[in-house]
């Protein structure tokens, strides 16, 4: 194989023996490659795969099926073989739709540029196992912190459009819809009717929520399913379909199937609705409640007014009846008939005060004058001082034989000379 000329070569021309050896002057035919990769692939040995069947051809009287086996979180899948004795043999009735682990041996076709898978044992999933899980990816996402109530919006008030993906003609989508305009009739609504259950139910779901969730005038997103097996619901707990619900921005509403039901999409989303009618109930609210609210909120404004006016008026007709207010010179009044009462007080106080002050001034000077020389003078008394000097003549030696004297009388003085003494 490796001894193969190169196109346009001449027949000595060897090819590169490895991939990397390759250049554009010697490149590998595509029958080279294909024969390289088949060599490969059937030097693998035989491996364990997990998947859905999303197609399954079983011709009566041949000896071989061929099934598509497609990833359940992905959009991959391959073509499978198997002898229907091995189909016969598996743990259950394989059908579309089911759960299944292939023991296959990949083949390559080089002819046609083909991997297929060729299968020596089938086992189906049972729902047990499957339910294990989804227990499991439960605790895995609630660990991400996917499932906070933290994380989740609220649904807005009255939402201008609601995006719905649901099943095609489904009684969900009847269910939501008439609810919803039986509540608000103006509500629109973005409907996305896409395969709720089998092997294409969470690529077309997820594609729709991306969708609604990229436009703009969509306010809250409703997803919604009716009633079914266990098996049915089985793509609202994909890991893939969960993740696209806690990447999308605008709040998300799960209904799917009844009460009991509880796929992991309920957890996820924003708000859980217990069935599609109630989802209908919750993402608009009641017109008719809405007016009895509005009436309700009209009445006790208009009697928390009347209260408040009415005790306003009541404290005004209080405060007017004051005399103050009957009469605003009462006040007036009285501050000047206090002001009369103590200027006439200060005017007595002062006047006895000044009476009490002459008494006390006649008193001095009585006083004065019963102390004063003057008083002794006008008795007829008279001060004797040496004219020279004025010196006060107290005895006969102060004046001797002579000595010229003044004599200060009561009326005037008069001036003497000193005989000395007798």
């Amino acid at each position: 194989m490796t001894d193969a000329p190169t196109a346009g070569a001449s027949p000595r021309a060897r090819l590169p023996l490895r991939a990397v050896e390759t250049t554009p002057d010697a490149p590998w035919p595509v029958r080279f490659l294909s024969a390289k990769i088949a060599d490969y692939v059937h030097r693998m040995p035989g491996l364990w795969v997990e998947g859905q069947v999303v197609q399954l051809n079983r011709r009566p009287g041949t000896t071989l099926a061929f099934l598509t086996l497609r990833d359940t979180d992905a959009d991959v899948s391959l073509p499978v073989s198997v002898h229907v004795r091995v189909l016969d043999a598996a743990t259950a009735p394989v059908q579309e739709g089911a759960h299944v682990v292939v023991h296959a041996t990949p083949r390559f076709w080089p002819k046609r540029g083909t991997l297929q898978l060729e299968a020596d044992e089938i086992r189906t999933v049972g729902l047990g196992e499957l339910l294990a899980r989804i227990e499991h990816l439960k605790r895995l996402l609630a660990a991400e912190g996917l499932f906070d109530v933290a994380r989740k919006r609220p649904l807005p008030f009255l939402p201008h459009v609601v995006g719905l993906v649901c099943g095609r003609e489904s009684k969900a989508e009847h269910d939501v819809v008439v609810n919803a305009r039986a509540r608000w009739p103006e509500v629109r609504f973005e409907i996305r009717e896409v395969a709720v259950q089998g092997a294409n139910a969470v690529a077309e779901v997820r594609a729709a929520l991306v969708e609604l969730d990229a436009r703009p005038e969509v306010e809250v997103i409703v997803v919604a399913r009716g009633g079914g097996s266990v098996e049915d619901l089985l793509p609202f707990s994909n890991e893939a379909l969960v993740r696209a619900v806690a990447a999308c921005r605008t709040p998300v509403v799960s209904a799917i199937g009844h009460e009991t039901d509880a796929p992991l999409l309920d957890l996820v989303a924003d708000h859980r609705a217990s069935t599609p009618t109630d989802a209908g109930k919750r993402v608009v609210p009641d017109v008719g409640e809405e007016r009895a609210r509005l009436g309700q909120a009209r009445s006790r404004l208009a009697s928390a007014l009347t209260h408040r006016l009415r005790r306003e008026s009541d404290a005004l007709a209080a405060l007017r009846s004051r005399p103050v207010l009957a009469r605003p010179a009462e006040m007036l009044d009285a501050r000047a008939r206090d002001l009369d009462h103590l200027s006439s007080q200060a005017a007595r106080a002062l006047e006895d005060r000044v009476r009490a002050g002459d008494a006390e001034v006649a008193r001095l000077r009585a006083q004065v004058r019963a102390l004063s020389p003057a008083a002794t003078l006008e008795r007829g008394y008279a001060v004797v001082q040496r004219a020279d000097d004025d010196a006060v003549v107290r005895s006969p030696a102060d004046a001797p034989a002579r000595t010229t004297l003044r004599l200060r009388l009561a009326d005037g003085e008069l001036a003497a000379v000193s005989e000395g003494a007798p």
